[in-house]
């Protein structure tokens, strides 16, 4: 969800129609397929995404995400954009290839990180921008690169419960490999330059009110982030779903809310 807000906040011209559209489409058919995708090939016994104690996967789930797919297949081409329609397939296709038994790009680590941090970082920024009026003209390259930066240290946190599943299963991830003191640091590596480069944008482009709105909702990210660390360090049984969760939360609706207010403060002018 934030790098949809991100992408929007970053319009030239903003459409409220296509937006919405837009924001339907992703996060109630192509992100919920996607996620039902994985856990019937994954068919995890111990916690996974939101779900603490998830149910067996059965036909009828993978059922239901053929139509979430079809559905926003359609949805994209009738209200958004034949464009916009190929890149939802795209995302389609490379999320079943990272989960799928016959591919399965999540047994890599490098290739799999490398998928799912463009995928769902560059590339849905892009998509969303393309879906906006005239926004073939106005993307520029360097914000979706911040996407890939963002994502690229959020990933593998995600991962740093599930090392004995994963190893189970033969999938060796980014977070696996790493170790997960070493995951730590990488995410704060990439987080970093993630926000370093987003904040001299915003800088370069004169857009201080934007800055100081970042600033301000990252603070919580970084105040539970190093919280998190320093017990980690201290127990590694800290590294566990719920923390895990907790920190998804508070990153995405505190992100969410920047580029909400960034948008409502630059294009839509409430404030």
């Amino acid at each position: 969800m934030p790098v949809f807000w991100f992408a929007v906040s970053n319009t030239e011209e903003f459409d409220l129609q296509k937006a919405i559209f837009v924001f339907l489409i992703l996060h109630l058919f192509v992100y919920p397929a996607s996620n039902g995708y994985n856990s019937y090939y994954d068919r995890d016994t111990g916690s996974i995404g939101g779900l603490k104690n998830p149910p067996q996967p059965n036909k009828e789930l993978l059922a239901l995400v053929n139509v979430f797919d079809s559905i926003a297949v359609l949805l994209s081409f009738l209200f958004v954009s034949p464009v916009f329609a190929l890149m939802v397939m795209g995302y389609i296709l490379i999320s079943k290839a990272y989960s799928n038994d016959k591919i399965r790009l999540k047994k890599y680590p490098v290739i799999g990180a490398v998928a799912v941090t463009i995928f769902q970082g560059a590339f849905v920024y892009l998509a969303v921008r393309l879906a906006m009026p005239n926004g073939i003209f106005s993307i520029d390259f360097t914000y979706a690169f911040v996407s890939t930066l963002f994502l690229a240290g959020s990933y593998p946190l995600t991962q740093v419960y599930q090392h004995e599943q994963d190893q189970n299963r033969g999938d060796i991830t980014l977070s696996l490999k790493l170790g997960i003191n070493r995951t730590f640091g990488f995410a704060k590596i990439f987080i970093g330059l993630g926000s370093a480069l987003l904040l001299f944008l915003y800088f370069y482009e004169q857009r201080l009110g934007a800055l100081l709105i970042f600033l301000t909702a990252s603070l919580p990210v970084l105040i539970y982030f190093n919280k998190w660390e320093r017990k980690v360090h201290l127990n590694l049984n800290e590294a566990n779903f719920e923390n895990t969760m907790m920190m998804n939360k508070i990153s995405s609706l505190s992100l969410s809310a920047a580029f909400i207010v960034i948008l409502l403060t630059e294009k839509i002018k409430l404030f």
